[in-house]
């Protein structure tokens, strides 16, 4: 039923796009303002895909997701009823694929962190295949769709049928009998599990490779999306169904792909499989940049849909295996406002490179800079594949306390004894303890030595508040317990470390006044 909606929701998405870049190319602008319409239905999820993300972990995922719809589905009524009474400008036309976009950061991170909740790990590749072959199959059906729609009846009806297509997903969606387990300590603040999610992904090695590797993709393809209008309207014979047909051709070489990424992935490495996909990237938008025959460009846009599916997809499951669950929704958020946001600034640049040269050169130079990048980055942070083991661990039992404090930040203390002799060592254990807390969310970190006594250490970590402490000790993976055993390994008395909770008294009456 979620594929099934997730299918609808993205034939929509297809159709508003389609319906956005004609009109806008049939208004007579420069190439800067086609491009645009790329630039404003991506933004939004790079300006709002974070606190979008952090919502969809703290709420329930099942009424997040119908009430994005009923966005999506007011703001097509509104583009109809413009264009049924001939009232739309270019800017306004801008304005509100701006807010349609705000419907898309939203439903995003829902859709990104479902699929990991119905599937068990094994199957998690699949299942983002399968979800692939959704958005693709999309990229088929909606364009032609939404180019016979204009072609017989005219643009009001394509957002018109989306309103109707996103109030039934909508309604669908109502019969989601998704389990909510409430968590005990509830929910956490907008504000703090954005900031934790941040704090997650800033010391996350992988995952910050698998951002700067999408970036560079989506910066030099979207050139391809955000130019393809102009390309159809110079092929011999463009028109409006032109355009339509070459871009479903992308969606088709897509689907196809997917088929055999599966039996790739096994034949390549991670970075191996990213490298053919921007070289076959860069070869297909090349020969499109120049070619002026319908049928040479649909080839090249099947191959060119054949390595963005592979290259997405690639990345795609190396993001999600780099997440644990409960920050699933914020990392994949961020994912998306990584392709959102370099897909809105490479419009954009790419538009106005065509309007200060033209449309071919425009592509060429957005292929080979994509190329470029992609060598660049696997040369100088090669994939050293995933650090950590996130299966999550519940060998530490949280502290309990008859009337713990509800306002004011917490600060645990830990005390180690250690052999001097071994102090080099343990200080490069430590900064595996301090990513390790500042991942599950703590505030501050810090690690004191005793000047009088040398063999003293003491581990200092520093927490927004009780619950927040609490937070940590389900956040805590197998690797963490890794860290914590090795830790206890370089303390040599025979009792435990001593372990210290305070209350900070400044945070908690500047809160009470």
């Amino acid at each position: 039923m979620l594929w099934g909606c997730w299918l609808v929701a993205n034939i929509c998405m297809w159709m508003n796009d389609v319906a956005g870049a004609w009109m806008m190319t049939s208004m007579n602008v420069t190439p800067i303002w086609v491009a645009l319409i790329q630039s404003a239905s991506t933004l939004p999820v790079f300006l709002l895909g974070l606190p979008c993300g952090a919502l969809a972990d703290i709420l329930d995922r099942r009424k997040f997701l119908i009430f994005t719809q009923i966005w999506i589905a007011f703001i097509a009524i509104i583009l109809s009823l413009l264009v049924f009474f001939g009232n739309l400008s270019p800017i306004m036309l801008i304005a509100l694929t701006f807010c349609n976009g705000i419907g898309l950061a939203m439903r995003w991170p829902v859709f990104s962190s479902v699929v990991p909740e119905l599937l068990p790990k094994s199957q998690l590749p699949s299942g983002l295949a399968l979800n692939a072959v959704s958005m693709n199959t999309s990229r088929v059906v909606g364009p032609l769709l939404a180019g016979a729609i204009i072609a017989s009846l005219g643009s009001a009806w394509v957002y018109a049928l989306n309103a109707v297509m996103s109030v039934v997903s909508a309604i669908i969606m109502t019969t989601w009998k998704r389990e909510k387990i409430a968590n005990p300590l509830g929910r956490e603040k907008l504000w703090s599990a954005m900031r934790v999610g941040v704090q997650f992904i800033s010391q996350s090695s992988h995952f910050k490779g698998v951002l700067i590797r999408i970036a560079i993709f989506f910066f030099s393809s979207t050139a391809l999306i955000a130019l393809l209008p102009l390309v159809a309207k110079s092929l011999d014979g463009g028109d409006a169904g032109t355009f339509t047909i070459v871009l479903a051709c992308m969606g088709l070489g897509a689907i196809g792909a997917a088929i055999y990424i599966p039996k790739l992935r096994m034949m390549y490495s991670r970075d191996q499989l990213i490298i053919r996909g921007c070289i076959l990237q860069t070869i297909a938008m090349v020969i499109i940049a120049f070619n002026h025959i319908p049928i040479i460009t649909m080839v090249c846009m099947c191959l060119a849909g054949a390595a963005w599916i592979s290259t997405a997809n690639t990345l795609s499951v190396s993001a999600q295996l780099g997440l644990p669950d409960w920050v699933r929704a914020r990392g994949m958020s961020t994912y998306q406002m990584a392709i959102m946001g370099s897909s809105a600034f490479g419009a954009a640049l790419w538009g106005q490179v065509a309007t200060m040269t033209s449309v071919p050169v425009s592509l060429t130079l957005a292929a080979l800079a994509g190329l470029l990048g992609t060598f660049l980055v696997n040369h100088f942070r090669p994939d050293a594949g995933l650090e950590d083991d996130l299966t999550p661990s519940h060998a530490l039992i949280p502290p309990t306390h008859p009337k713990p404090p509800q306002v004011g930040h917490i600060m645990m203390t830990i005390e180690y004894i250690i052999d001097p002799k071994k102090s080099e060592a343990f200080l490069l254990l430590m900064q595996e303890s301090r990513r390790s807390r500042l991942r599950h969310g703590a505030l501050r970190w810090e690690l004191l030595h005793d000047v009088a006594r040398p063999e003293r250490y003491v581990e200092v970590v520093e927490d927004e508040s009780w619950n927040d402490h609490l937070r940590r000790f389900d956040r805590m993976s197998e690797s963490d317990v890794t860290i914590r055993d090795r830790k206890m390994a370089f303390h040599t008395l025979e009792s435990p470390p001593i372990v210290n909770r305070y209350l900070m008294e400044s945070t908690a009456s500047s809160v009470l006044h």
